[in-house]
């Protein structure tokens, strides 16, 4: 059994190596998420040779007890960390958000309590003739484990939520085998398959996270063009109605302010279509100035427009380059996408000159007011 353990974790600490130089390569990726990966497999790796360490040397003469002991304390303390480096990877920010700087203080905490535990053999011990144990309290180590799996769970779910993945529901399964391999670990123990199952979890992980981002655009955090292409073929089908958003003088905001300040501007707008139409639509980005929605409920379409004028007004109230936006849409009645867009365009433009007509107007009357 042994033997055969053994060679598993060969072929675990290659699968880590291979996936290692696949993040190095990754054009997706940005470095803090590259980061992340790699934080990750490492330390997946680590962990399975401190695992092979202690098999090996327990039992062994005395004068390795000390070996047991530190690969004990270092498997059990770092568990947890594979999971929140995989937190890490979540969000393409540089920064840190504040619930993932709590989760770090927590490992850390859990790691100095399991060292000043270590003498009294609390989670674990190692007898004075080499021979490990569980110890009373080693259910705070299964806690903290799964405390770790359940913040990696929560907040892939909200991200992808937030990010409208569509296959957010397949998380689900993955947070099903680990628990259930978990538990099947923590009742077996002579079956040393954790840390096996938790490096293809990793990769699972790692395709799952590389199919939600390639579904979206990287600057407004929309669904892209792409992803656009593919639900309308849908859309076609079951019906529903697309709705277009055009920013004003958009070229005026870059010339004027700049670009830094022209993707703030596509940015805030993304930010306002997605407060208004997210829970009942897909949002996406299909152009350089260009959103849309894809909506299946109808009637909610007039209470969502409501909600984008005033959050993109509110918003327009404090930053002063914002421009306005044009809108239109058109009801899917089993044209293809293409005729579909192209009314809900004319549509826009019609409001779009209509808007300006009445600008126009407005200004003369306030032109001959003022005479």
């Amino acid at each position: 059994m042994n033997g055969y353990f053994y060679v598993l974790t060969i072929i675990d600490l290659f699968v880590l190596g291979f996936m290692c130089i696949l993040t190095k390569l990754s054009e997706s990726l940005n470095y803090k998420q590259k980061r992340g990966f790699f934080c990750a497999f490492i330390l997946i790796a680590a962990v399975s040779v401190l695992e092979v360490i202690t098999l090996a040397v327990d039992g062994a003469p005395p004068g390795y007890r000390w070996l047991n002991i530190v690969s004990n304390y270092l498997g059990f303390g770092l568990s947890p960390g594979v999971a929140v480096c995989l937190v890490y990877v979540l969000d393409k920010k540089t920064a840190i958000r504040r619930e993932l700087r709590i989760a770090i203080y927590c490992e850390i905490v859990y790691l100095i309590f399991l060292a000043v535990s270590v003498p009294s053999g609390l989670v674990f011990s190692v007898s004075a003739e080499n021979i490990y144990s569980r110890g009373p309290y080693f259910y705070i180590y299964v806690f903290m484990y799964f405390v770790a799996i359940m913040y990696l769970s929560i907040s892939t779910i909200i991200t992808a939520k937030e990010f409208q993945n569509r296959s957010r529901g397949l998380i689900y399964p993955l947070i099903f085998f680990l628990t259930s391999e978990t538990i099947i670990q923590v009742t077996l123990p002579n079956l040393h398959v954790t840390w096996l199952c938790v490096t293809l979890l990793s990769i699972l992980y790692f395709i799952y996270c590389n199919e939600m981002w390639t579904q979206l655009d990287s600057l407004t955090g929309l669904l892209n063009q792409n992803s656009y292409l593919n639900r309308t073929a849908e859309m076609k089908r079951t019906g529903g109605v697309l709705i277009v958003f055009d920013v004003d003088d958009f070229k005026n905001v870059n010339d004027q302010y700049g670009h830094l300040k022209g993707d703030i501007c596509l940015s805030e707008i993304a930010d306002c279509i997605k407060k208004a139409y997210a829970k009942l639509g897909y949002c996406y980005r299909i152009g350089g100035d260009e959103f849309c929605v894809l909506m299946k409920n109808v009637d909610q379409q007039e209470n969502c427009l409501k909600k984008f004028i005033e959050l993109l007004e509110e918003k327009r109230s404090r930053l002063d380059f914002l421009p306005t936006v044009s809108f239109g849409s058109c009801v899917f009645s089993g044209e293809d996408i293409l005729t579909i867009k192209d009314r809900a365009d004319q549509n826009m433009y019609r409001f779009k000159k209509g808007k300006k007509e009445n600008d126009e107007h407005g200004q003369k009357a306030k032109n001959t007011y003022c005479r």
